[in-house]
């Protein structure tokens, strides 16, 4: 068995994901190597119970390799590895990268560079799709591949606006490619790949869409692009958890603001206040970016230049008076200055609602008073 297969086999196979997918790479050596191992060395790795070693080393029981790769091949879909050269190098950075990336059409060459997650609600308002149809359509034309996710509201009018520019767009799915959602944004998937563009997945071919698989694909979204651009979303959007996966990963984040009362601009307006970059022309997404030599956006990642550029949105944390904190931010710092806690710990404790616990911690990382940590709890800094 060769390493590409063995990523295949390993996507395929429930109970393992990407963190779990490390640990057996690093103590086995190779992906080939795991299958070649004996049930009782893949149990002593942390995170593999006896049960799932014995399914990983009888993998014909439950995967059936040869029909997913004809599949794949009948659907014109290339199978990306995490093992493989053309694989997206910034997708390598993630601590949970994916095994596979299932590929129809093609990744622009420049994603690095000049690339920007758009999302927001799935019920946009007429200033909502006028602002993401304004905004593609400038990035377009500008040179940069806009990502998003399919969905009905702003991704759909993201990807459409961008192919009508004349642009390439990306399209990360919830689901397996064979198993497409929503089906009326089938022709649009052809469009895309027909303007260079790519329709993407992390999920086996024919994975049914679920509750579940959408947020994981949200760190795909945010992970292949330069930034992450919110419009339109409330409180308790899933853009949110998008952004939260941007500023995780040292990206960029930006957002446009909306009316002051109204519910489907809170989440975007709640990032204004916390520090993301407020957006009214594309002109102010490119300000945070620098393309000297050495200042490209992936130089930057590696750097501990703030995600939020130079202008001081994030920067001189010390400088925050702690009287400014919100009720709610108050509340949860108070409860990880006993510990770390995960979002449902930290609810119960501080009586906030989980989604209000998610939307402020967004604020507090980009303050750099509480991080995330590998087991998803949450640390105060200090």
């Amino acid at each position: 068995m060769n390493d590409h297969d063995g990523c295949i086999i390993l996507n395929m196979l429930n109970g393992i994901g990407g963190s779990r997918a490390n640990a057996l790479i690093e103590f086995c050596g190779s992906v080939s190597a795991i299958f070649e191992s004996d049930a009782a060395s893949l149990a002593r790795i942390r995170g593999i119970s006896s049960e799932l070693a014995e399914r990983i080393l009888r993998w014909r029981d439950n995967v059936e390799l040869d029909r997913e790769l004809e599949i794949a091949r009948n659907g014109g879909v290339t199978i990306l590895c995490r093992t493989d050269d053309e694989y997206p190098a910034a997708l390598r950075e993630l601590r949970d990268a994916p095994l596979c990336i299932y590929m129809r059409g093609s990744l622009p060459a420049d994603l690095d560079v000049r690339s920007i997650s758009i999302v927001g609600t799935r019920n946009a308002s007429n200033y909502g799709a006028r602002m993401a149809r304004h905004l593609s359509e400038s990035a377009a034309y500008g040179g940069w591949t806009t990502i998003s996710g399919l969905a009905i509201g702003i991704d759909t009018i993201v990807h459409q606006a961008t192919v009508d520019a004349g642009g390439k767009t990306v399209a990360v799915l919830g689901g397996g490619l064979a198993k497409l959602h929503p089906v009326e944004n089938l022709d649009l998937a052809r469009a895309i790949i027909r303007s260079g563009g790519a329709v993407i997945s992390e999920f086996p071919m024919t994975t049914a869409p679920t509750r579940h698989t959408f947020p994981m694909r949200n760190r795909i979204i945010a992970g292949l692009s330069c930034g992450t651009l919110v419009i339109e979303a409330g409180v308790n959007s899933g853009s949110l958890i998008t952004a939260a996966q941007a500023l995780e990963q040292g990206r960029h984040v930006f957002a446009v603001p909306g009316e002051a009362d109204n519910p489907s601009a809170a989440g975007c307006n709640t990032l204004i206040k916390q520090g993301a970059k407020l957006v009214m022309n594309f002109d102010d997404i490119l300000d945070e970016f620098d393309f000297l030599p050495g200042f490209h956006p992936a130089a930057l990642r590696e750097t501990s230049v703030s995600p939020f550029g130079a202008d001081g949105a994030q920067g001189e944390p010390d400088t925050i008076d702690d009287s400014m904190f919100s009720e709610e931010e108050t509340a949860i710092l108070n409860v990880l200055a006993k510990g770390p806690a995960n979002v449902d710990t930290i609810s119960e404790a501080a009586n906030i609602p989980p989604s209000t616990v998610i939307s402020t911690m967004i604020g507090l990382e980009i303050l750099h008073r509480v991080r995330k940590n590998p087991d998803g709890t949450y640390s105060k800094k200090r």
